[in-house]
């Protein structure tokens, strides 16, 4: 495809830019009524970003298209803003960009070789789109994973906060349901704490915890074999009584692996 015909395409789209604005206004109706909305909340230009990207389409300048999709994809990610707009707008983009090559075509009364040139460029125009579209949605969606994996862990550690009491003891206070994806990072966490901050008494306190299941209870039990292989006394205290009846009814026996109190605060009064 030659230059020349890429160029005055171009110039074409710089000359009619207000009639292609209006047009791809009309082309999305839903988004049209938030453009101001989305530039108050996400400091995004939905006109001037849909004439940038429209140009890096029709010239084929890939990397930029590429670049642009991604900073895109994080900008909508972090203002969380609704993708079902992006994606109309997105092939606003695209129905307008086509009635405008139209128009062009139509002016120019093109001819056959011209035709050929054409419709290699409707096809890489169609690419150019989708490749605009699926590098905005991965880097949306890579995003967006990375923030549910940060708070996630944020709520897993808010979630089982062991607390230093001194040099040797800590307190693991375990407060509402217990599951079994819960019961998972805790016994990393339990055993990560515990060689980091030389641990000697862990003292396990359930009486805010709602409920475990049996299988959660088998899984409990390994968390105490293993504080117990790393040379740390378990303590439970606090027990209450559901708990206590699915422990003797699922018949987990904790052995010699931990030693068990009535309160927390009675066991703090005998350790300190």
């Amino acid at each position: 495809m030659s230059n020349n015909y890429l160029e005055c395409v171009t110039d074409f789209l710089k000359v009619n830019r207000e009639d292609f604005q209006q047009r791809l206004l009309s082309e999305a109706v839903n988004v049209s009524s938030k453009i101001n909305d989305i530039l108050e909340k996400g400091n995004i230009d939905l006109l001037k970003n849909a004439e940038m990207v429209a140009h890096y389409i029709v010239e084929n300048r890939e990397e930029e298209l590429i670049e642009f999709a991604k900073v895109e994809g994080v900008a909508w990610a972090q203002h969380s803003l609704t993708l079902a707009f992006k994606l109309e707008w997105v092939h606003a983009i695209r129905r307008t960009l086509w009635h405008f090559l139209y128009q062009f075509d139509k002016q120019n009364e093109e001819t056959e070789s011209q035709r050929k040139t054409f419709f290699d460029l409707e096809k890489r125009i169609n690419d150019n789109v989708d490749q605009f579209l699926n590098n905005f949605f991965i880097r949306y969606s890579d995003y967006k994973d990375a923030q549910l994996l940060s708070q996630k862990k944020l709520v897993e550690n808010l979630s089982a906060p062991i607390i230093p009491i001194d040099d040797s003891i800590a307190v693991l206070p375990l407060i509402g349901m217990i599951d079994s994806y819960r019961i998972n990072a805790l016994e990393e966490k339990v055993l990560m704490e515990i060689s980091s901050k030389k641990i000697q008494t862990i003292i396990i306190d359930l009486s805010g915890a709602a409920e475990m299941e049996v299988d959660v209870i088998f899984q409990f039990k390994k968390i105490l074999y293993g504080i117990n292989m790393m040379g740390c006394k378990a303590i439970l205290t606090g027990l209450r009584i559901q708990i206590v009846r699915n422990i003797v009814d699922s018949g987990v026996g904790f052995d010699n692996l931990v030693e068990i109190k009535g309160t927390l605060q009675q066991t703090l009064k005998e350790h300190l």
